[in-house]
């Protein structure tokens, strides 16, 4: 056990905050035109992680973290697509960065529900999550992320000949 959790399940929470954190930083990236290729590869591999390992906690039926995991993975696999495969051109750019946006939201919105799940103070504001503590903290979370997603797309353009430049790639790394 490690800090009261078991080992899986520390293991699970220390990626989970390693994607937050990460996807912090790919967000701040966005509004500066910077593709950050390191940041955004530890960004996406730990929150596959975090969807993956997510279903690793036993479960009798399919729970709303599951659907969630399931959408977050998809929405993982389209940002792959859109910055590995297509490398942002054209409507990969817009692509990736809604899906990116979308995985930091899933990412923080679950850290919301554990945070009103295991914080005393905020455990007895929201013993149901259904209360209007936790209710407006996920709006306003929501809120923020769409705003961000906005002027995400909006401007960041790391193009140069059509496609993110090698000069940029090499030297944005980690």
């Amino acid at each position: 056990m490690v800090l009261g959790m078991t080992s899986f399940t520390f293991f699970h929470v220390l990626v989970s905050l390693v994607g937050i954190v990460s996807g912090f930083v790919v967000l701040a990236g966005f509004f500066n035109a910077n593709p950050l290729p390191g940041w955004t590869a530890v960004f996406l591999a730990t929150t596959i992680v975090t969807s993956v390992t997510g279903f690793g906690f036993p479960f009798g039926t399919l729970l709303p973290s599951h659907k969630l995991g399931i959408l977050s993975l998809i929405v993982l696999a389209a940002a792959i697509y859109a910055r590995y495969g297509r490398k942002l051109i054209g409507g990969a750019r817009p692509l990736y960065v809604i899906a990116a946006v979308a995985a930091q939201y899933f990412n923080v919105f679950v850290l919301v529900v554990q945070l009103f799940k295991h914080v005393p103070l905020l455990e007895r504001l929201a013993p149901t999550q259904t209360e209007r503590p936790f209710v407006v903290t996920q709006l306003v979370v929501g809120i923020v992320f769409v705003a961000a997603g906005v002027r995400a797309v909006k401007w960041f353009h790391p193009m140069r000949g059509g496609a993110v430049s090698a000069s940029a790639s090499t030297a944005l790394r980690v």
